[in-house]
């Protein structure tokens, strides 16, 4: 048998009792959850930045970053709410290279899955209580979701898990907004199908459990752009794109109609420095039409304190060890710009 157990990890139940959400934490997230609905119900019109390192490694660099982060958020929150990216997965197209916090609590030693659940809970509840922000992170593994779901205000599921049935139906059953991206494909139908199946009630094994959902109506799409046959990207955060996406999800039977645009990726073809020219196009798109506007609640940037990216154990501080990101200097003007092209 080729699948070894290596030792048992600590139930969700164990590692939230052992570092728990206090009750003017989770007033906090109850309170910036309500504001988050409301930007995707339409009853908000403020827009999303939903911004922050392409994978959370070391907690200093990354604490230092949110601290400078909500220092902006505070001046721009009569128009953008901000919602920092804290993502303690990282998916490896080749599974090759860091996988993220959970894996590896510290990026230049051995995976230890032990230590990654508490330090990926413990570094999302420092952040909370000193910056006030709740986070984003991507839900790479269903099974990790039990151990943040007190926690997080937003997940994102990923291209290379939208396909797959059980992300679906565990999207069902959170109570936060859950953005399906497209797949690499770049296919809109199995995005919107994605959406389709979290947004509706199911019963299916979790857990070691027969467990049923109530449908998650804040699921939308998030485009990222695509891959062509070649390994070429193809954008899809033109105002073409985005007409095209809101006349498809006319087709389908879903609530709350919502779109978020990952400015990286193959939208950016991973130029980082392209994401502020991107935002600028998307937000000019909103003001040319009042139905990309109503569809399209905010963006995803990939930002950290330093430009570009760094082999681990590069000695950088707060650079990234994954993809590229935007430095902060290039982040914080593209934020204030943001508020006031809204």
């Amino acid at each position: 048998m080729g699948l070894h157990m290596v030792k048992a990890v600590p139930t969700p139940e164990e590692i939230r009792a052992a570092h728990p959400m206090d009750k003017e934490l989770q007033e906090i997230k109850a309170k910036r959850d309500a504001e988050i609905k409301k930007i995707f119900t339409g009853e908000s019109d403020k827009f999303i930045a939903i911004i922050g390192p392409c994978s959370a490694d070391y907690e200093n660099s990354v604490l230092d970053y949110l601290c400078r982060l909500a220092a902006v958020a505070e001046k721009i929150k009569d128009k953008v709410f901000v919602i920092p990216r804290i993502y303690t997965n990282k998916p490896r197209t080749n599974g090759s290279g860091y996988k993220g916090m959970l894996h590896q609590p510290n990026p230049e030693d051995k995976p230890d899955f032990i230590e990654g659940v508490k330090a990926i809970r413990k570094m999302h509840i420092k952040a909370i209580r000193e910056t006030g922000l709740t986070a984003a992170d991507e839900m790479l593994y269903t099974d990790n979701w039990p151990y943040l779901e007190d926690i997080l205000s937003y997940v994102a599921i990923g291209a290379r898990s939208v396909e797959n049935q059980a992300h679906r139906l565990t999207s069902s059953g959170i109570d936060v907004p859950v953005g399906m991206k497209n797949p690499t494909s770049g296919d809109f139908a199995v995005m919107l199908n994605s959406c389709v199946a979290a947004q509706a009630k199911h019963t299916f094994l979790f857990s070691g459990y027969e467990a049923k959902t109530d449908g998650n109506p804040l699921a939308h799409c998030i485009l990222r752009g695509s891959l062509s046959k070649s390994g070429r990207s193809i954008p899809n955060y033109h105002y073409e794109d985005l007409k095209y996406l809101a006349e498809a999800y006319g087709k389908y039977k879903l609530v709350n109609p919502a779109c978020i645009v990952d400015a990286n990726h193959n939208n950016s073809g991973k130029k980082w420095d392209e994401q502020p020219r991107i935002v600028n196009e998307i937000l000019h798109s909103r003001r040319h039409s009042d139905e990309v506007k109503h569809l399209v609640k905010g963006v995803m940037v990939e930002s950290y304190i330093e430009d570009g990216n760094q082999p681990i154990g590069g000695g950088c501080y707060g650079k990234s060890i994954t993809d590229p990101c935007l430095g902060w200097k290039k982040t914080e003007r593209l934020l204030l710009e943001m508020a006031e092209q809204l």
